[in-house]
């Protein structure tokens, strides 16, 4: 039986709400940060990698830290209208 199911006569680990709702936070935030990087690795690759090689041009590295940072103030930008209209 697991620790999130009815009481057992063991001594199995309690968890509290606050234990268990900061444990599903911490997953959520891991899995929104994979997601963002996916995201931004591929629409940024695709945008500015032009001809893939063993190495990036000038042109390319700059493109991309661009375009990181444009996604990185987006989603800023985003979070803060979301958490402002609550």
């Amino acid at each position: 039986m697991d620790s999130f199911s009815s009481p057992s006569s063991g001594s199995s680990p309690k968890f509290s709400t606050d234990d268990i709702m900061s444990q599903l936070r911490t997953q959520l935030e891991q899995a929104y940060a994979e997601e963002f990087l996916e995201t931004v690795r591929g629409k940024c690759f695709d945008k500015c990698i032009t001809k893939p090689g063993s190495s990036l041009s000038g042109s390319e590295s700059s493109c991309i830290s661009r375009c990181v940072d444009r996604y990185i103030e987006a989603t800023g930008i985003i979070g803060k209208a979301l958490f402002n209209q609550r």
